[in-house]
């Protein structure tokens, strides 16, 4: 008896590709809902406002580049980077005879540059929220790009025979570079109301801790802070002349200080916001 042939019924078939195809597509659909609350927390936290808790220990550290920076600068060029009091009084004394050094015009530039960057950092912070956390990472990494392309130029630049009297293009823009960051550091200690640790002045520093009816006190948390912020730039500034003398060169100590502040952008991405 002959076999009857198997039909196929295609609906079938179809029904089962179909209901294959919306598993499918049910699974793609979901995901990229499994990545958007990681986004939106990222996201969230970005844009958060730091905590200011124990954020002064962060600008104390920025004392240590100050000292690293206006060491190796002093040294190589003859003229400071972060601290402008000492610029002022070098621009006086080349107006009073300023064809007896070009240190002057090397200060001009580093004073003019630090006012520069004054203006724009702190209208940066004005605009994109003080201490956004955000904020104070690009603000940090902004420094840290300057540094490293003053670095590179020292580096890989052309070499002048005493930079501390030529004014080419290799001395005079590293300075730039270096004091418009270096102003950074003191607004993003306005931003933080730690008014007092700009890294950028000493003398205030100095008065205030000596005057100071409670310097004496078993707690006194101004007092600790007054006493760091030399003693650090003091560290700093050992370092900075010893990586300058040698093999390094004022490179070293650029390179070293531009480390530093990338690691306080890290340090940033995971400090402590408002709401935790």
């Amino acid at each position: 008896m002959p076999t009857k042939p198997q039909t196929h019924d295609y609906s079938d078939v179809n029904d089962s590709m179909t209901s294959t195809t919306l598993s499918g597509d049910e699974e793609q659909s979901l995901l990229p809902g499994r990545s958007r609350p990681l986004r939106s927390g990222w996201r969230k936290s970005m844009m958060a406002d730091v905590r200011r808790d124990w954020a002064d220990l962060i600008l104390l550290v920025c004392y240590i580049v100050t000292g690293l920076l206006d060491s190796a600068s002093i040294s190589t060029w003859g003229s400071f980077v972060s601290m402008q009091t000492g610029n002022t009084v070098y621009v006086g004394l080349g107006i009073a005879a300023p064809r007896e050094s070009t240190r002057w015009i090397k200060s001009a530039t580093s004073i003019g540059f630090f006012c520069i960057g004054s203006v724009f950092f702190s209208f940066f912070h004005r605009h994109f929220s003080p201490i956004r956390r955000w904020v104070l990472c690009a603000s940090f990494a902004i420094q840290t790009v300057l540094i490293v392309a003053a670095a590179s130029i020292l580096t890989f630049g052309p070499k002048s025979g005493d930079p501390k009297e030529s004014i080419g293009w290799s001395e005079l823009v590293p300075i730039a570079l270096v004091a418009f960051q270096s102003c950074g550091q003191a607004v993003i200690s306005r931003a933080l109301k730690y008014n007092a640790l700009t890294s950028v002045v000493l003398t205030s520093i100095y008065c205030d801790l000596f005057s100071d009816a409670q310097m004496l006190a078993p707690q006194n948390v101004e007092r600790n802070r007054r006493v760091a912020a030399p003693t650090l730039l003091l560290i700093g500034a050992i370092f900075g002349g010893l990586i300058s003398h040698s093999w390094a060169g004022t490179a070293g100590a650029l390179w070293v200080a531009a480390a530093i502040k990338l690691v306080i952008v890290v340090v940033w991405f995971v400090w402590p916001t408002e709401s935790e």
